[in-house]
């Protein structure tokens, strides 16, 4: 018997479409849950899972598709992920192209389920772009604790329109989980300011932390743009080994999510020139770490992050 390799887009427009009821396609905004076991919730990254799952409580079941150490500015869907998400209640991500591979599932998504951007209700004025240049704002906002927060208020705000009779529980969940998050925001500030103000540089292989930087008073260099789909140049590498040389920079930091081999390569620059730079640590940036561990979650991550940096720079 002959096969025929089905084209992947085929095959998602073949999946949502017979799994649509005219329900759902005439007004999946207003659709409402209406089953009785948990609420079937399929994100992107791990930090939108996070705030969902904290927000959700017993009440939804998450699956996030990229785990520890996936880039999402590059991540393709697989066939075993439009099932997944054909198969969702609702669907979670960050939004702000970050999961740019994925923009076109996304936006259709959203004319068959309840679909969420939790980054894309936030006021415009509280975004950052990296440059003048750029139409794009900066999709990292999970670096700024108190940002990230009303990122948790559009989630739980989504999971009452859509379930409406768990509504108190969700309010409940996410009272408590923002306190939680105000402790973060309140450690990152104090152990942060350790550092000696001029040494307060964060170097490394992509701008994921500008948010962070303006949130808590650093410096930040990266080598590429807001996406790591951008190359990096001869001169960019130049560029930061000319900076780290003049002001005496100690550490730079690779990411979990990055290839090393570009933050590698300023390291070697600075030492030719007579600088000894060290790779201060690791830091997680577009993903989060290994399920089951402490950098698996959202604060863990985060307190991870902050600890590394201060270790490294003060």
């Amino acid at each position: 018997m002959k096969l025929f390799k089905i084209p992947a887009f085929a095959l998602f427009t073949a999946l949502f479409l017979g799994g649509c009821t005219v329900e759902t396609a005439n007004n999946p905004a207003q659709r409402t849950y209406t089953g009785k076991g948990p609420i079937q919730v399929v994100t992107t990254i791990g930090m939108v899972a996070d705030i969902v799952q904290n927000v959700g409580g017993e009440r939804v079941k998450t699956t996030a598709l990229m785990g520890a150490g996936v880039d999402p500015h590059l991540y393709k869907a697989t066939p075993g992920d439009i099932d997944k998400l054909s198969r969702a209640d609702m669907v979670f991500y960050s939004g702000l192209h970050l999961e740019g591979k994925m923009a076109d599932i996304l936006e259709k998504m959203n004319a068959q389920k309840p679909s969420v951007a939790v980054a894309e209700g936030i006021p415009e004025d509280q975004l950052l772009r990296s440059d003048s240049t750029t139409q794009y704002h900066d999709p990292h906002l999970w670096f700024d604790v108190k940002k990230w927060m009303l990122a948790t208020e559009a989630a739980r705000d989504a999971l009452v329109k859509f379930d409406p009779q768990s509504a108190e529980l969700y309010r409940q969940n996410t009272t408590a989980y923002l306190e939680k998050l105000r402790q973060l925001d309140a450690y990152a500030k104090t152990e942060l300011a350790k550092v000696p103000k001029e040494r307060r540089v964060l170097v490394t292989a992509h701008d994921a932390f500008n948010y962070f930087g303006k949130a808590y008073g650093i410096e930040v260099m990266g080598l590429q743009g807001l996406s790591t789909a951008s190359e990096v140049s001869l001169r960019d590498v130049q560029r930061i080994v000319d900076v780290l040389s003049k002001r005496k920079i100690k550490a730079v930091f690779v990411e979990s999510s990055v290839p090393k081999r570009s933050i590698e390569a300023v390291v070697q620059g600075a030492r030719s020139k007579g600088h000894n730079v060290r790779i201060g640590g690791e830091l997680f940036s577009d993903a989060m770490g290994r399920a089951g561990t402490p950098e698996g979650t959202y604060i863990g991550m985060v307190r991870h992050n902050v600890d590394t940096i201060v270790k490294a720079l003060r």
